[in-house]
């Protein structure tokens, strides 16, 4: 399974948009950068399913450019005139390779869910590697209305709960990916680092 970052060139505000070939082609968000699915198709001749973290406008934004170029499926758990399948926590949905179960992550989003396979962790914005906040560890923004902090927290023991030891790269919708080295950090380290910083009630942003 190769997975690729088809917005990462982008030169405007977008989410990372991301690419899984092999058994099962799948777009993981959409992003908002404008050319993405000439990017995509750069890549492959067909794209199976799109399957959405949340549905804030940098991560959805060019659904329906995608969606006029492939014929794909859309999976998503809040409602979107595109779903074709709703997803529900615990859900497994195939990706690339893997078969990764849904875990319902909300506090930056309300719709939010994160998906944990054998190997990879799609976390969407729920937490981060690097995102100009921290740089080992982050947490999705939640000072904007509708977002909870609390929910979050909750959201990020959730996550632990569920992820396997075996999980060796994080790919999140900002900032880079990462991938655990055997001498350092595990993705384990970098989801507790972020979570204890949300206990802390750190803030993410001065102004939060």
């Amino acid at each position: 399974m190769e997975v690729f970052n088809v917005t990462a060139d982008a030169e405007q505000f977008t989410c990372n948009a991301y690419l899984l070939t092999g058994e099962r082609t799948v777009l993981v968000d959409v992003g908002s950068m404008p050319g993405v699915a000439d990017v995509v198709a750069d890549h492959v001749d067909h794209l199976d399913a799109i399957v959405l973290t949340h549905q804030h406008s940098d991560h959805v934004d060019q659904l329906e450019a995608v969606l006029d170029r492939f014929d794909a499926d859309v999976y998503a758990y809040a409602d979107h005139p595109h779903r074709t399948h709703a997803l529900e926590a615990d859900d497994t949905v195939a990706m690339g390779d893997e078969t990764f179960e849904v875990v319902y992550t909300p506090g930056h989003a309300a719709d939010h869910v994160s998906f944990v396979g054998e190997t990879a962790l799609f976390s969407g914005d729920v937490v981060v590697y690097n995102d100009g906040a921290y740089d080992d560890g982050s947490f999705g923004r939640t000072d904007l209305p509708g977002q909870s902090r609390e929910r979050l927290i909750q959201s990020l023991r959730d996550l632990l709960e569920h992820l396997p030891d075996s999980v060796t790269t994080l790919y999140a919708g900002h900032g880079d990916s990462f991938t655990a080295d055997p001498a350092g950090d595990s993705v384990r380290d970098v989801v507790e680092r972020a979570l204890a910083r949300a206990e802390e009630r750190q803030l993410k942003y001065p102004d939060e």
